[in-house]
């Protein structure tokens, strides 16, 4: 039987709608000492980003365990820390192309106490019909609890609802919790979601 049309879309923000250029940051280990993928290898060790993400650290408080496991300077992090990333043109057109057709598009991330933030510096604020943050849920993909509450935040049933996401775990957490998910590789993907959500 050909399955229906989702109708509503949980996009990831890092990774998928949100992109990091490699070379944001030149002459960054010459004028510090340290690598930014060092800096960014300590913050996703998960006994650091575990708590950073279900809002039990804050932000700073991230960034200071980071500068004491790495040894760098607090310039050194904060100049790190200050490169936000770039927002995925064609990606954006999508979600918004998705809202014009009536589906529902919620951003699903597990963030930091800063995202809020983050989507006002980019102007995305009312690009979505709900905003899914760990730090503000307490709880992160793929926990059932965290797809439950992306669901109920969109009012549609799990097997209505399409994640698209660029970790394989979290595809795997989804289809455990009953969604239908898609792991992002680029935007060479966006025929077939466009056609998942039968736009």
């Amino acid at each position: 039987m050909r399955r229906r049309p989702a109708e509503a879309l949980l996009i990831d923000f890092d990774g998928v709608l949100r992109q990091y250029d490699p070379d944001a940051y030149p002459g960054f280990e010459q004028r510090h000492g340290v690598a930014p993928s060092a800096l960014l290898d300590s913050g996703l060790t998960w006994g650091r980003l575990l708590p950073a993400i279900t809002g039990y650290w804050t932000r700073q408080q991230w960034l200071d365990e980071i500068a004491a496991d790495t040894g760098a300077s607090a310039e050194a992090v904060a100049e790190w820390d200050a490169y936000r990333g770039r927002i995925d043109g064609p990606v954006l057109e999508f979600v918004r192309a998705a809202r014009a057709a009536g589906r529902k598009v919620a951003l699903v991330t597990n963030a930091t106490d800063d995202l809020r933030q983050d989507l006002a510096r980019f102007g995305l604020e009312a690009e979505f019909d709900a905003v899914i943050s760990s730090a503000e849920l307490r709880t992160h993909k793929p926990t059932k609890e965290f797809f439950a509450a992306a669901c109920q935040a969109v009012q549609t049933p799990p097997d209505r609802c399409l994640l698209v996401d660029d970790t394989d775990r979290h595809i795997r957490g989804a289809r455990v919790a009953g969604l239908s998910a898609m792991r992002w590789s680029g935007p060479a993907d966006l025929p077939y979601l466009r056609a998942a959500l039968s736009l």
